[in-house]
């Protein structure tokens, strides 16, 4: 319960607050035009100062870190484990809390950052710590044994106290539009008694999964090149690439260096073209001893018979010394053709003895090309080695390469596997755990619908629907009605209301529940005095404290029951619009 809220701002309103049921109204001065509003009188300010006040960190854009509040610390005196506590903080040392009026701050020394015989100073971290522990019963966590992702002050608190700033009116599950899903399956489960850790397990686990993810893509965006993602294809390409490594190997342990190859291989190749050249000759020789054959064969001397025949024909008749002459001739022709048949035999004798010495030429030759070959076929030249060396380094390292990715592949597919079998597990652990707390549901159920039932007067029904799926624990509300702002705010009044009966039955409960008027933004005025009576019949049932902000225009005037009077729990102090009238008394941007 929340005793009084104060500061040494002189000009600051101070509140002091009684059990049950606490109505705060803002109100409109009579100077204040219709267009003037009163979202500046401070209303949703308390709210803010009580965050500020039990822990909540102060960024730099806090308004008790500006300028005009920064020099004056505020105070909150409440109860805490039986006692009352009183807390002082202020903007200029917003790092360091002031406690009093407690025994025993359960701290380490460290932790204690000054000490006196009322007050005590600690660190905000430190506090969180301490509300933890008192408020909800966390223990104090120093081992990390409760691991990430676990419930604390700061994470559960806020169901108890929304701030319309933080988005935390947008939805019944979420304190904070940048409250994370984990975050608010963990709060609920541990303010309603479930098993917490078995939501913890599943963000763990989600966390798990976005690195897989962000890793994958990583290897697919062109940390690992060529990456194709399945395991299939990468078995694929690694068996090709071992099997063509193993080749080259296979090549390199059978390569022979030989000394002088290029030496080696410029004879061999001038070999070759010493014998191509005695081919071309031999084949003209061969073509010349044709022709000289032929005109061997060819060569006949006249015969004086056919020179006498021809002259016959011719009708002439030679005389006898004529006849004499022509046989000289022809002994001349004679001697002259057995000299050029002699000459013919010598050209043809000198033909094949020189395609005979080129053909043994030729076989001399292609000896020593056969034996400079089969040196050169059982090695090679060092540079030749080189490369091929090279060529298998290379080979390798792709192969590494790929077998990392194979690995990698591999990985992710079994860590795929093994989180869809992890999750199906947390799903059957925590459907055992609805099972065996049973009768939590039940009663969280049973509640949230008294509580719509109590607003509508069975009107609408309003149902209250926690399952355990794969994705965790769902809390799921819903108010049958035309999708609205004041139904949404309702639906928030009653699961916020179930939340806190269940809290303070359970012990772990800050002893009071504040809502801020943004609450009831478009809540039909029946609604909104049924939501006051009912927020004090169970304030007062379960022994905690009920704060509301309005706006005294927003203040319903009938719906009450008889006997109740609205006006027996509003606060003496009221604000209103002027300067000087708000939470603060002082105006500031």
């Amino acid at each position: 319960m929340i005793h009084r809220i104060y500061s040494n701002l002189e000009s600051f309103r101070e509140l002091r607050l009684r059990p049950g049921l606490n109505v705060l109204v803002a109100d409109k001065s009579e100077e204040s035009s219709d267009l003037q509003t009163r979202n500046g009188a401070g209303k949703t300010s308390l709210v803010e100062l009580i965050h500020f006040l039990l822990g909540e960190k102060a960024s730099p854009s806090s308004i008790f870190r500006s300028g005009e509040l920064a020099s004056w610390w505020f105070g909150l005196d409440f109860d805490l484990v039986g006692s009352t506590v009183c807390v002082k903080r202020s903007g200029a040392t917003h790092s360091r809390i002031t406690v009093g009026n407690i025994d025993d701050l359960g701290q380490s020394p460290q932790a204690l950052l000054d000490t006196g015989d009322v007050e005590r100073r600690i660190s905000n971290k430190a506090w969180n710590s301490m509300l933890g522990g008192r408020v909800f019963g966390l223990t104090d966590d120093k081992s990390n044994e409760r691991g990430t992702f676990a419930p604390t002050f700061r994470s559960v608190f806020p169901y108890f106290a929304r701030r319309q700033d933080s988005g935390g009116f947008d939805s019944h599950m979420w304190h904070s539009s940048e409250q994370r899903p984990w975050n608010q399956q963990v709060a609920i489960s541990f303010v309603l008694g479930l098993d917490w850790s078995l939501a913890q397990r599943l963000e763990v686990l989600r966390d798990q999964e976005r690195t897989i993810r962000t890793l994958k893509k990583s290897a697919k965006g062109g940390a690992l090149p060529g990456f194709k993602g399945s395991a299939a294809s990468l078995r694929t390409q690694v068996a090709l690439a071992e099997f063509k490594a193993r080749q080259l190997r296979q090549q390199l342990d059978s390569f022979n260096v030989v000394p002088e190859y290029e030496s080696i291989e410029r004879e061999a190749s001038g070999l070759t073209s010493a014998m191509n050249q005695r081919g071309n000759e031999n084949t003209a020789d061969r073509q010349l001893l044709e022709q000289l054959e032929n005109s061997l064969e060819n060569e006949r001397v006249p015969e004086v018979g056919n020179l006498n025949a021809l002259y016959d024909e011719a009708g002439l008749v030679l005389p006898e010394l004529v006849t004499r002459r022509l046989e000289d001739a022809a002994e001349f022709h004679r001697v002259i053709l057995e000299n050029r048949k002699a000459h013919l035999r010598s050209e043809i004798d000198q033909v094949r003895q020189r395609i005979k010495e080129r053909d043994d030429t030729k076989v001399a030759l292609g000896e020593r090309r056969a034996q400079l070959m089969e040196i050169l076929s059982s090695g090679g030249a060092l540079e030749q080695y080189t490369r091929l060396e090279e060529e298998h380094a290379r080979h390798q390292a792709e192969t590494e390469m790929l077998r990392q990715q194979l690995l990698i592949a591999k990985r992710f597919e079994s860590e795929g596997t093994k989180a869809e079998i992890e999750r199906r597990k947390i799903q059957e652990q925590l459907r055992q755990n609805f099972h065996e707390q049973q009768e939590i549901l039940d009663e969280a159920i049973v509640l949230f619908e008294e509580l719509s039932e109590s607003l509508y007067e069975r009107e609408r029904t309003g149902n209250l629907t926690i399952d355990a799926t794969e994705n965790g624990p769902t809390f799921n509300v819903q108010i049958d009605a035309q999708r609205s702002r004041g139904i949404s705010n309702m639906q928030i009044f009653c699961f916020d209301l179930m939340l806190a009966v269940i809290a303070s039955r359970r012990r772990a409960f800050p002893g009071f529940l504040v809502h801020d008027s943004h609450l009831f933004d478009g809540v039909d005025e029946r609604q909104v005095a049924k939501a006051l009576q009912i927020g004090r019949a169970y304030a007062e049932k379960c022994g905690f404290q009920y704060v509301v902000t309005m706006n005294s225009d927003a203040l319903p005037q009938d719906g009450f029951d008889l006997g109740f009077d609205i006006r027996d729990y509003i606060l003496p102090v009221k604000l209103d619009d002027t300067p000087t009238g708000g939470l603060f008394g002082i105006r500031f941007n």
